[in-house]
């Protein structure tokens, strides 16, 4: 059977590409302005992909036709498909007919923490001899790669909010039924779909209503918004989580005297100490990542001893507090941050890290909440820790970053072309530097621009720096 994939590129759909893939259709599909790693990934795994969205592309027709939520009616292949009379389905309806179906599924749903907590709960399951399948946002290191179909029962999905397709208007995450569900946390987001918070507490509330009462709900305890959705309604036994102790929460942590950036915890279950992580990730924000995993993990039977040696076995994720590259002493990192709350918390976790040396914080904002203004009032208080900010504005952002860039002082600095950002960077660095790249696309390969300013910096010599 040939699955033809709209929107392919996409983190989610190429995901759903390699599943298809490894499940014995034949895959092709296309987007527009590709880039790594889900580019290189389908490339690797042999599926073709299509620059654009032109008509021409259903013929010869496919058998199905997944279509991603980048798509919209009045693109060409859109209206083609609808006269055609082609079958078509949105992915995650696809997924969860041809690849949920009958499995074990753990799901990892909030605003924040998604990837991170699916891609720990997969590498503990893997650990522990499990072989799940899954499907994440970002890819692993420990898999090097997003998606794969695994052995069941067992599947761990990152399960976002956003909307399934331009004919479907629900959360994706309703169509994975998760027997085991994990969430993190709830801040308002996604603007462009959502008029306010409490419409995506209406989308979770729908969410937390079809676990089974035999499955679990492990939640962050300390989340007030998390709280007030579960008081909506909730089948299920519910099992807490908290940075710090309290009551409510089953699961906690103690960080380690003299280690401030969390590489190192202690683990603690109802307030009782079961063991000690050391592992490659740092941040307050991961050790919860961590707490929720460990927990979903134990809901399927794995011991908290097993997960606990998996942590300090994980060797992180592309695209979250990645080192990039380091040239003559000054490190660029990429992440994903694209939202406040993980701007503030990725920049304290790296603080925590290199202490009194220099972060240069360097931004694209980029998702469609934050190209509406949405974040402007918090987004100078989120960069604030940084000793430089660079704020990139591109020509079509729908409002004026003046304001974050008066707030923030002489510290900060704009830019409206990529180019001419990378060598301002370059200037401005020096060695022991830490500049962390932000954004949730490919900032016109900012990153390797800038590396490439560096070296060329670096080749001219002490005094010689354009």
């Amino acid at each position: 059977m040939h699955v033809h994939i709209l929107g392919i590129c996409g983190t989610f759909m190429g995901g759903v590409a390699a599943l298809a893939r490894a499940a014995g259709f034949r895959v092709s599909g296309s987007d527009r302005n590709v880039y790594p790693p889900m580019s290189t990934q389908l490339e690797a795994l042999g599926i073709a992909v299509t620059e654009g969205f032109e008509a021409a592309q259903l013929t010869p027709a496919p058998d199905v036709v997944l279509v991603g939520n980048v798509m919209t009616r009045g693109q060409p292949v859109i209206e083609a498909l609808l006269e055609s009379g082609l079958p078509f389905a949105s992915g995650p309806e696809w997924l969860a007919r041809e690849v949920l179906k009958g499995r074990w599924v753990l799901a990892v749903a909030g605003t924040h923490g998604k990837t991170t907590s699916a891609s720990l709960l997969a590498w503990i399951l893997e650990h522990a001899g499990r072989n799940p399948g899954f499907l994440i946002g970002g890819v692993p290191a420990n898999f090097g790669v997003s998606a794969r179909l695994g052995a069941a029962p067992c599947f761990v999905i990152e399960a976002d909010e956003y909307d399934t397709a331009f004919f479907d208007k629900r959360a994706k995450f309703v169509h994975y039924s998760p027997r085991t569900l994990i969430l993190n946390n709830l801040e308002y987001d996604h603007a462009d779909i959502y008029p306010d918070v409490g419409a995506i507490q209406r989308q979770f509330h729908h969410l937390v209503r079809i676990v089974p009462g035999g499955g679990r709900i492990v939640w962050n305890a300390a989340d007030a918004l998390l709280r007030d959705t579960l008081q909506m309604g909730c089948w299920t036994p519910l099992e807490g989580f908290a940075r710090e102790p309290r009551t409510d929460a089953l699961w906690s942590a103690r960080a380690v005297h003299g280690v401030q950036d969390f590489s190192r915890f202690e683990l603690l279950e109802g307030g009782q100490p079961r063991g000690t992580v050391q592992w490659s990730l740092i941040g307050a924000h991961n050790v919860e990542n961590a707490l929720a995993a460990i927990a979903a993990a134990r809901h399927v039977g794995v011991e908290v001893r097993q997960a606990l040696d998996a942590l300090q076995a994980f060797q992180g994720i592309a695209r979250r507090l990645q080192l990039y590259g380091e040239v003559n002493g000054i490190r660029v990192y990429d992440d994903f941050a694209h939202h406040p709350t993980a701007i503030t918390t990725t920049i304290d976790g790296l603080r925590r890290r290199v202490g009194a040396e220099r972060i240069i914080a360097v931004l694209e904002p980029r998702s469609h909440t934050m190209r509406m203004g949405v974040h402007r009032l918090t987004l100078a208080p989120a960069l604030a820790a940084a000793d430089q900010v660079w704020l990139y504005t591109a020509a079509d952002l729908g409002w004026d970053t003046g304001g974050v860039l008066a707030a923030l002082g002489e510290r900060a600095h704009g830019s409206s072309d990529i180019d001419t950002l990378a060598r301002d960077l370059a200037r401005a660095a020096r060695p022991g530097d830490h500049l962390l790249i932000m954004s949730n696309g490919g900032f016109g390969g900012l990153h390797g621009k800038l590396l490439a300013e560096l070296e060329r910096a670096a080749a001219a010599g002490p005094g010689r720096r354009r």
